[in-house]
């Protein structure tokens, strides 16, 4: 299955699916917010109001103000860039290097096969937040060294899945007929092989996106990644915290509650896509 014959699917899904339907729809929302927030934002999300300090909703604030006075509405708009752009680099370093290196072990077999596999595990069995909070430690805190210590611990969850199907496929006799035909490794491998396994490539790309969205707004959490005033969801749950218990629960509630739903509605997309791969007989 290729991946737009995926997609396809998944659109066929979708209009059948009234909870695909609902997912896909609020993940293209966030994102369309993520993309235009400069624009949309009703207020600088970094704007300081001592004199609107944790107010309730209103015309002008419509989610109210944190305990800085600063605009709620505009705060989760622009931390939605932040929060979706880093999984989406994360799941761009995993799912490369994860697809190349199964593909390529896959191909070869034999010893190298092995040693990948044995590679795999090891890497698989370290955590990949406690890894991430090492780069921090190491490099600073940030963005970016977060999201690449995530991209090489996420790189085994999509290598092992996608090498176990690459496996499969390869004894397929579609794969010694081009052999000898004279087609090379790589064109059968680019060609052939890697459009079969679209669709559960893009099944643990979106699963990956999922975690890594948990795994970095819990690093922002801890005040290991997006330093203020930059808007973050994680952040702005960590900031919330003593609000909370002041009796002003807003500024913590919305940032999580988006996170819940694009995580939710992201695993839930991801499950059926996987759900629909076909598998080579």
């Amino acid at each position: 299955m290729t991946p737009a014959t995926a997609l396809a699917g998944l659109r066929r899904q979708v209009r059948r699916d009234p909870v695909a339907a609902a997912c896909v729809g609020l993940v293209v929302i966030a994102a369309l917010i993520a993309m235009t927030a400069p624009l949309l934002a009703p207020d600088d999300p970094n704007f300081v109001d001592l004199s609107a300090i944790s107010q309730g909703p209103s015309a002008h604030h419509l989610l109210g103000t944190d305990a800085s006075g600063r605009d709620l509405l505009s705060r989760l708009m622009f931390g939605a860039r932040t929060s979706l752009l880093g999984p989406l680099f994360v799941v761009a370093i995993a799912g490369t290097a994860g697809t190349s290196i199964a593909l390529g072990a896959a191909w070869v077999g034999g010893p190298v096969d092995a040693v990948v596999a044995s590679a795999l595990d090891v890497i698989f069995g370290f955590p990949g937040l406690l890894l991430a909070v090492g780069a921090v430690a190491v490099f600073g805190s940030g963005l970016t060294a977060p999201v690449l210590a995530l991209g090489i611990a996420y790189t085994p969850y999509i290598a092992r899945v996608v090498r176990g199907v690459a496996l499969r496929e390869r004894r397929l006799p579609y794969v010694a007929a081009l052999q000898i035909a004279g087609c090379s490794g790589f064109r059968v491998v680019l060609r052939h092989i890697l459009p079969n396994l679209g669709a559960i490539v893009v099944s643990q790309a979106t699963l990956a996106f999922a975690y890594a969205t948990i795994d970095l707004a819990a690093i922002s959490f801890l005040g290991l990644g997006v330093q203020p005033p930059t808007s973050d969801w994680g952040l702005m749950i960590a900031q919330g915290q003593p609000a909370v218990l002041a009796g002003h629960p807003a500024e913590a509630i919305y940032p999580g509650i988006a996170l819940i739903a694009v995580v939710v509605s992201v695993t839930l997309i991801g499950r059926r896509v996987g759900s629909r791969r076909e598998v080579p007989a």
